[in-house]
This record gives structure tokens, sequence and C-alpha cells, in this order.
């Protein structure tokens, strides 16, 4: 990782879950973080948490579902910093409805945040990379349902926006083979993660639903992005599942 030091990574979802300890954990690698989200008062706890760290953070509260309110933070970033060499797609929702029992505002939300706000980040962040030379990375947090439909819960549209993260994210790895960039993308595909997304998606008993369902930590998630980061120049991880041990499908 001592490549990443000093450069520049925006994080999605910074402000809870799996992209709060993707963010942390950038920071303390030494990177110059930029963490988006919606609940400011998240992200400037966690800037307090980070102030004595070996990088630095830097707080954006943004609702990345509004296209230009999104685009704009790219344009800062190339203001202040000059460049842009990671981004980390991590910001995501989920449902426990049924496809049949929801309806188009539910189907929307899934695809507004979970599809389009990803890919509109994706083509921001390779501009910007492309424009200075950069060999940037970029990683999109997945999921093993964009892969699989084993056991599948309740889930609305859900599994639907990660199959269409896995299949965006091999055709912009095959764009950039076709223009010559050296750019990385990379899918990370967990299974259950201990994160707010079960509470925030109206789960009924949300309070105890880990207490039996193998799970991983957020932490678990920033090591795998720490290890994507960290292979050589010429190689490239397109694809990482990364599941608790027991997790049954």
């Amino acid at each position: 990782m001592d490549r990443w030091v000093g450069k520049v990574a925006i994080v999605t979802g910074a402000s809870a879950g799996i992209g709060e300890g993707i963010a942390e954990g950038l920071v303390k690698e030494g990177m110059v973080v930029v963490g988006l989200g919606r609940r400011l008062e998240n992200l400037e706890a966690l800037a307090k948490r980070v102030k004595n760290a070996k990088g630095e953070f830097h707080v954006k509260q943004v609702d990345i579902t509004n296209t230009e309110d999104f685009k704009g933070v790219f344009e800062w970033v190339d203001k202040k910093f000059g460049r842009l060499d990671v981004l980390v797609n991590s910001a995501g929702t989920w449902s426990a409805k049924r496809i049949i029992d929801d309806d188009a505002e539910g189907f929307k939300k899934l695809l507004d945040l979970n599809v389009l706000a990803s890919t509109v980040g994706v083509k921001e962040a390779v501009a910007s990379m492309r424009s200075r030379n950069v060999a940037g990375h970029i990683v999109n947090i997945n999921s093993v349902d964009g892969y699989w439909l084993g056991n599948q819960q309740t889930s609305s549209l859900y599994a639907a926006t990660k199959f269409a993260i896995t299949a965006m994210t091999e055709i912009v790895r095959q764009d950039l083979v076709a223009v010559g960039s050296k750019i990385k993308i990379t899918s990370l595909s967990p299974g259950f993660v201990k994160t707010d997304i079960i509470r925030a998606s109206g789960v009924p008993n949300h309070e105890s639903f880990f207490d039996n369902v193998p799970h991983l930590l957020p932490e678990d998630i920033s090591n795998a992005v720490v290890y994507i980061l960290g292979t050589p120049d010429f190689v490239q991880v397109t694809e990482l599942s990364i599941r608790p041990v027991g997790e049954p499908y």
C-alpha cells in the first residue's frame, strides 16, 4: 500500500457500515479520503476518530442519487487535490419486500442508488483519471447476490441491481482495455455483513437479526479493499467474493 500514501480516494456511503469501515481503513493506510454520505453527524464523528491517523479524511455531505451534486464532488476533488486515484462505490440500499409486493417507487430507489449512482461514479472517476493518465483503481462493492441466487431472501430488485453491477464492472474493464488505460476495476462481493442496512430496510426484529446469522464485519471488507489495492501494477483482481464461515448459500 506504500504507493497509495498521499493519494486521493473517494468513498461513497462513508457515513455508516461498509463504506465507513473502508474510509477509516484507507485513512489509516495514509490515503487522503473524501467520504461521501447523507448523515453529516456520522461523517464528522468519523473525521474526529481518524484525526490522528496517517492519512487525511475530508467530509462531503451529498446525496449521490442527485447526479449533478455527485458529479460536483468529482469537480471539487479535482480542483482541491488536483487528482483522483481511487473510487470505492460502497453506498447501497436493500429491501425486505418481494418484487410482487413492491412498487415503482421501491424499484426506483434501489435502481437509482445501487446502479445509476455507481455507474455515474465510475464514469466520472474514469474521466478524471484518464485526463491525468493516472493508473487508478475503482472498487465496486457488489454482493454474492450479484452472482448467485441460492436461498434467496425477499429483497425486491436488490439481487437484480447487483447482477447489474457485476455486468457493468466487467464491461468497464473491457472498455478500459480497449482504450489502452491502466485503470483497474474490481467487483468485491461480500456475503452477510453486520451493518445498519437491515434496520434501514425495515426488517422486523432487526436488533436480533444477526444473532444467529453467520456474518462479516465492515472491517473485513475494508481489509479486502486494502488487499485489492495492494496488488502489483500488473495484477488486477477483477472479482473477489468474501463470505463468513458457515454462510449456508
